[in-house]
């Protein structure tokens, strides 16, 4: 199995981690809205990715990534208080699931002949969508609308990406640096409260 992969299956544990520390912290949600919410947070950005590429999607084909859902809330349960306090410091297990999923979200698009300039997108929604439904399910204000970079760190590590995939950096180094950017990115914005200029002040 390729290096890739289980960055997904990664990527997925950590979303289930945050997901079901989210739903938990929200509204006190018995085992099976936890579990729900930890599922829509972890597979929504690729279900909706693998829909708009007309393909079959990840999550149907591949059982593993259910597992990793179950154990990543598993995990939130167990290690609840120090996975919590890791979460609100830092978004941890948000900004680690962004950068793993944007540059698999990426490369599946890559790999299926998808135009370069609209690849990094599809790297962005595989990255942001689960969040966004969890935010939406929870009756939260979705996170990229706030004023903290989020999808912006994605797309800046998916360019990255491209940019070092037409130099022809070897493909799993390229993982590591462009994951890292968005890293790096998301954890200066919320260390610095960093944000993007306004569309218009008022």
């Amino acid at each position: 199995m390729e290096i890739q992969y289980f960055f997904e299956l990664f990527g997925t544990l950590f979303f289930g981690i945050s997901g079901a520390l989210a739903a938990d912290e929200k509204s006190g949600n018995d085992w099976f809205g936890v579990t729900f919410i930890a599922f829509l947070t972890s597979i929504g950005g690729g279900t909706i990715r693998d829909i708009l590429l007309s393909v079959e999607i990840m999550w149907i084909k591949d059982v593993n990534l259910i597992y990793a859902v179950g154990i990543g809330v598993i995990l939130a349960a167990i290690f609840y208080e120090p996975l919590l306090k890791l979460r609100k410091t830092f978004m941890l297990f948000d900004t680690l699931g962004i950068a793993l999923f944007t540059i698999v979200g990426l490369e599946k698009a890559l790999n299926l002949g998808i135009h370069p300039v609209i690849a990094p997108v599809m790297g962005m929604f595989t990255a942001v969508f689960g969040s966004i439904i969890r935010d939406m399910m929870l009756n939260e204000v979705p996170i990229i609308f706030k004023k903290e970079i989020y999808a912006f760190a994605c797309l800046c590590g998916a360019v990255i990406y491209m940019i070092l995939w037409k130099l022809g950096l070897d493909r799993n180094i390229n993982f590591f640096v462009s994951g890292g950017v968005i890293v790096a990115i998301r954890l200066a914005a919320i260390k610095y409260n960093l944000s993007l200029p306004k569309f218009k002040s008022h």
